[in-house]
């Protein structure tokens, strides 16, 4: 049995001090601090004063402690001080790393670079395997990949080398994978069931919102059967359901797996630390769920949405019900939710039985490994080739589809069609900028059978497939390796680590660049009310961060904020007309796109808003999708409610984030309005605002509206950002 419990995170509002101001109490140079990584020898990870936190808080609040509770507050800057409140506090945190991929650090490396600080402040790293497009396959395709964005791979190298980040190549692989194999610190389902399938059963039980504003516990006899990646693979798709972030305790699988990607003295230190990596007997939760892993079987869930779940025995006829197109065009493996080395012997078990007995592959199949050392560890056992054989194309190790980097010509753009992956988001348009792409997601070993199927419609657990030579052929379940016998082979050296001499490492942005662009502060509050501004977009329905700012062809532009804000809620649909990218403009009356009406806005120095749904902001935590709202001119975000993080995104560049006391009132907002937000002057923690709508009749109407700013996030407003406050500071 297993046991999935939510700690929302209203028990605590968790917020981390700007990086600036801490000093390194968690990375201690004392006999009993560890080394993180063997790539850091000298940064270390002191459990003796995580544990000291953790006894004063429980002294202080006088209950046992959940794993969550364990983890937040001994990391607290303050312990004996902090107060602790539930739904009131906002924690001031010490992290232990900070890890980018590409595509994200060039924002985050531009920011820093106009903060003036010397050198990070945490151990941090940056990993390029986003920009790497998927159209040929692996060596083909990283080549042309480093030929295109040498530009900014050239700035992260140096950024890394100049202010003490770590750089791993493109190449190297997909950001979590590499995690797993190199830093994070503190298995076996039955046959066909496998980790994803909890995950996906999750989703389908909280749905896309249902764990927004919580950590995700698990606990119970079952998770001793889950191995260290399989509870990877659960928790990175917990982002799915909304959750903050899911947690595993320490399990013998965490200790073999340490120690199989050469890290005992780790290993070593958190069993020693494991009554404090797992929770305190009786720790209450705020909702447990209880799944029996012996009765779970595989799950498909899409398409549109990562929580539309259904066993895979009721697919076909859920799928004929509702006019799904049953012809799988693709079947797709890997990305950072299920790439690792027992993922892929799963998988390729499946397709060695089909192999053998001469059942030929219906769908095409691609395959994305994880790593480079989880590359040249299925390379070196086999496994690569069996998919080859079976038709498979090796992709780089990067994220590739999965994130929209899938240069797709099987398919015309606009022709109905389904694919079958073991990635976790599958968003309209997310995996090949198709709208009429039918994503599903499911276990990489479900997706390989089912590429060989053919067809929504197959069953693998119980149909038979005819040989070349006309016999049934049935599947047996697959067999998977939860580590290789013969350890790791780390392929390829793709690290760089930042030198000791950094002082005469340069870094130069083309002013002419269209990938790099240096910024500009944005321009701190001018003290007074927002007044009268236009609603630039009404949202209607789902809104997550791909609607947003989309990613795909629009990750060459994320290190130059003018250029990727032409995305900025192109994909949003228009409550005033059902039609996405396609808005009035409230000074002229002319239909055009969003981006270029904010732009014509921000040139005559109006400000604006927008009004959004349910859970605004849904999906990946792309800072992008607050900073190019900020950039266009964007002063305040109403939405019913928020996902995530995507609120706090909206506070960090000065915009305020709000949502409806009432949320009936989103329906009295018609979309050529005069919207302004009064109380600006007094603005204070818990203390509402309030919109006033002015119509072209003259009416006004007005209501109350909230919001979740602390003292300190206030003077990010006043500051205009919350680097400014920093710099400020």
């Amino acid at each position: 049995m297993l046991s999935v419990s939510l700690l929302k995170k209203s028990a605590q509002k968790p917020f981390v001090t700007a990086a600036k101001t801490l000093a390194q109490r968690s990375m201690s140079t004392a006999p009993q601090g560890v080394a993180m990584s063997r790539l850091e020898p000298k940064k270390f990870i002191n459990y003796s004063w995580i544990g000291d936190n953790i006894s004063t808080v429980r002294n202080r609040l006088n209950r046992p402690l959940t794993l969550s509770e364990k983890i937040v507050y001994g990391h607290l800057d303050d312990a004996a001080n902090q107060e602790i409140e539930r739904g009131v506090s906002y924690l001031k945190l010490r992290p232990d790393r900070v890890v980018c991929q590409d595509a994200t650090a060039q924002m985050a490396l531009l920011q820093f670079l106009s903060a003036g600080m010397p050198e990070v402040a945490v151990p941090s790293s940056v990993h390029c395997d986003h920009l790497i497009q998927a159209k040929v396959e692996g060596k083909v395709d990283l080549a042309e990949a480093i030929k295109t964005n040498k530009e900014v791979y050239d700035f992260l190298s140096s950024a890394c080398a100049k202010y003490g980040l770590g750089f791993w190549k493109p190449g190297s692989g997909i950001i979590h994978q590499i995690v797993i194999e190199n830093y994070a610190f503190p298995g076996k389902l039955n046959g066909w069931t496998s980790p994803k399938d909890v995950i996906l059963e999750v989703a389908g039980i909280l749905t896309v919102k249902g764990g927004t504003g919580a950590i995700v516990e698990y606990f119970g006899p079952g998770i001793d059967s889950i191995s260290a990646t399989g509870m990877g693979t659960i928790c990175n798709m917990g982002a799915e359901i909304g959750a903050t972030t899911s947690l595993f305790p320490f399990t013998e699988s965490m200790d073999r797996y340490l120690r199989s990607t050469s890290r005992s003295s780790i290993a070593d230190a958190s069993r020693k630390f494991s009554h404090n990596l797992r929770a305190d007997e009786n720790a209450q939760y705020d909702q447990v769920i209880e799944i029996d892993l012996n009765k779970l079987e595989p799950r498909i869930n899409g398409p549109f949405t990562p929580d539309l779940m259904t066993p895979i025995a009721k697919l076909s006829e859920t799928s004929k019900t509702n006019n799904w197109p049953d012809e799988i065009s693709v079947g797709l493996i890997g990305s950072c939710t299920n790439s690792s080395y027992e993922d892929m012997t799963r998988a390729a078990s499946l397709a060695r039985q089909a192999l053998d007995a001469g059942v030929p592959i219906k769908s095409k199949l691609v395959v994305t490994p994880g790593s480079e050392q989880i590359r040249a560890t299925t390379e070196r056992d086999g496994l690569l080739e069996t998919f080859r054989e079976a038709g498979g194309v090796i992709l780089a190790n990067a994220c590739g589809p999965c994130i929209g980097q899938w240069d797709r010509q099987d398919v015309p753009k606009g022709t109905p069609n389904t694919i079958v992956t073991s990635y976790n988001r599958n968003f309209t348009g997310r995996n090949d900028a198709n709208p009429a792409t039918h994503a599903f997601v499911a276990s990489p070993e479900i997706v390989t059978a089912m590429a060989f199927g053919g067809s929504l419609s197959f069953n693998p657990m119980t149909d038979s497939l005819q040989t070349s030579s006309g016999k049934p052929f049935k599947f047996s379940p697959p067999q998977g390796v939860e580590l290789p016998s013969k350890g790791f082979d780390l392929g390829e050296d793709t690290y760089q680590a930042p030198p000791e001499e950094r002082s005469s490492v340069s870094i130069a942005v083309d002013p002419k660049s269209q990938r790099l662009q240096l910024l500009s502060p944005f321009k701190s509050w001018d003290g007074k009310d927002y007044i009268d501004m236009p609603i630039l977009i009404k949202v209607k329905g789902k809104c997550t961060t791909d609607h947003i700012s989309m990613a795909g062809p629009w990750l060459k532009f994320r290190g130059h904020l003018d250029n990727i804000s032409n995305n900025m809620l192109i994909g949003a649909i228009n409550s005033e007309n059902g039609k996405a990218n396609n808005i009035r403009n409230q000074l002229t009356g002319e239909w055009g796109a969003v981006p270029a009406t904010a732009r014509d806005y921000k040139a005559k120095d109006i400000s604006w808003v927008v009004v959004g749904d349910e859970n605004y902001g849904e999906g990946s935590s792309r800072e992008h999708a607050a900073l190019e709202v900020r950039h266009l001119g964007g002063v305040s975000v109403l939405v019913k409610s928020f996902a995530r993080i995507h609120e706090t995104n909206l506070k960090k560049q000065g915009v305020v984030p709000i949502t409806f006391a009432n949320p009936a009132d989103y329906d009295l907002i018609r979309p050529d309005d005069k919207f302004s937000l009064l109380g600006l002057t007094e603005f204070a923690p818990g203390k509402q605002l309030t919109v006033r709508l002015t119509r072209k009749s003259g009416e006004v109407v007005e209501f109350p509206v909230n919001h979740t700013f602390n003292e300190n996030q206030i003077s990010w407003f006043k500051a205009g950002s919350a680097l400014n406050a920093m710099v400020q500071d």
